[in-house]
């Protein structure tokens, strides 16, 4: 096991993987803080000034997937790991501590940051250490902490958020409450940066290290040795797997859950509850995942949630063109959340870790965790404009499309990568 004991191994991968802990809960408190900090800043009446708030934090992302990889290959996992710690610590203080506006979103920029360095390193870290015969469900243990993140911050949001019908509680709410969702964050942020002075760089950034400080190997590989013919197939598929994982539309459904919701016709206080069971089923069919992506490959659990996904889809479509409410739709969101969980939310992570051999992988996973980004923030921003234009039904109709296109492609470009040592996956996938 890479020559560490298997309790340590859990360990230190656990350790990583609080990186995913806290991206998911930082990515998701911003949707129940939203109705109190927009009336706080006086933007409830703006949507310019509220897609500003809600975007500033994946702009962020971006920076941060795009410095990580050159920076991790040239510093080490270990300390790119410890930076993400120390920004989410700092932005989980200060997003809450601003009273200005601006402040607010440069605090916000700084979390996600943080998010663009954790989500492209832990996987990989988790991947360098990890032996093949269980590397697949050790990257999943970054996807099970996302969603753990995820369902904490629904949690948190969810008990902080006092009952909004009652004047003093709304006041609360107003001046406090979206603070204390954002400050909730700073404890596990502390014990991640803590714990990550235990854990020990990744065997193969050393051995790059290595091998760059001799005359007779090759130099770290920069961008510009990425986009070389030899690595242009896997770079697409790598490339495609990363958007798709966004754009199959799932993360709408964290997003916009409110407007998810009340279209099919629930209250404020059944959409709070109804977020709280996806984030549930999102916790459950992520656990199913660490047992099922060492048995049925990822490329199985790839292929079923873009088909999966793309019936469930064009079903809710139609639900929602036939004007049908209640929890029927309930059902069929949760059960998109569901397939979603148990393939593209941890397969992703795991063949974006594998796929890309040593040489280039700290700038590939780089690359295709900011593609990842930017596949979300065009997600975010295009979802109200569709949903306004086309409905919700048309715009679950075009997500059903995407996810066909994305079966078909993989179907034929997508290998099976379990059991298989990086270097052996090397051999396969790279030709000279």
């Amino acid at each position: 096991m890479q020559g560490f004991s298997k309790g340590f191994l859990y360990f230190i991968c656990a350790v990583s993987a609080m990186g995913g802990l806290l991206f998911g809960y930082d990515w998701v408190v911003i949707g129940g803080a939203k109705p109190f900090y927009e009336l706080y800043f006086g933007i409830s009446d703006s949507p310019l000034m509220q897609g500003v708030a809600m975007t500033t934090a994946l702009v962020g992302c971006l920076v941060g997937a795009m410095v990580a990889g050159a920076a991790a290959d040239k510093y080490g996992r270990k300390p790119l790991l410890m930076t993400s710690a120390v920004l989410f610590t700092v932005s989980a203080v200060a997003t809450g501590l601003f009273n200005d506006f601006t402040l607010f979103n440069i605090a916000r920029f700084v979390g996600g940051i943080g998010i663009g360095v954790a989500s492209a390193l832990a996987p990989m870290y988790i991947a360098e250490v990890s032996p093949a015969e269980i590397r697949g469900r050790m990257v999943s243990l970054n996807q099970m902490t996302i969603v753990l993140g995820i369902l904490g911050a629904q949690i948190v949001n969810m008990l902080l958020a006092r009952d909004t019908a009652v004047a003093e509680s709304q006041a609360w709410n107003v001046e406090w409450g979206w603070r204390w969702m954002f400050w909730a964050e700073t404890v596990p942020a502390a014990l991640f940066l803590l714990m990550s002075f235990f854990i020990p760089e990744s065997p193969v950034f050393l051995k790059l290290k290595a091998a760059t400080m001799s005359q007779h190997t090759e130099q770290k590989a920069g961008l510009k040795v990425l986009l070389e013919s030899k690595y242009g197939k896997v770079l697409l598929l790598g490339l495609v797997i990363a958007v798709f994982q966004q754009w199959c539309g799932t993360n709408v459904i964290f997003n916009y859950a409110q407007e998810i919701f009340v279209g099919a016709g629930f209250d404020v206080d059944g959409m709070f509850i109804n977020i709280v069971i996806t984030g549930i089923a999102n916790v459950v069919f992520t656990f199913v995942a660490l047992y099922t992506i060492e048995k049925w490959g990822r490329r199985t659990l790839i292929l079923i949630g873009a088909g999966g996904l793309g019936l469930i889809y064009l079903t809710l479509g139609t639900c929602y063109f036939m004007g049908m409410t209640g929890m029927l739709m309930v059902a069929l969101v949760v059960a998109a959340i569901s397939v979603y969980a148990m393939t593209l939310g941890p397969v992703t992570w795991t063949l974006l870790a594998e796929i890309f051999p040593h040489r280039v992988r700290g700038i590939a996973m780089a690359t295709c965790t900011f593609a990842l980004w930017v596949g979300c923030c065009t997600l975010t921003f295009s979802f109200p404009s569709m949903n306004a234009a086309l409905g919700s039904s048309g715009t679950f109709w075009i997500y059903s499309d995407i996810c066909v296109c994305a079966f078909i492609y993989l179907l034929r470009n997508c290998p099976e990568t379990k059991g298989k040592s990086l270097e052996e996956l090397e051999r396969e996938l790279i030709k000279d």
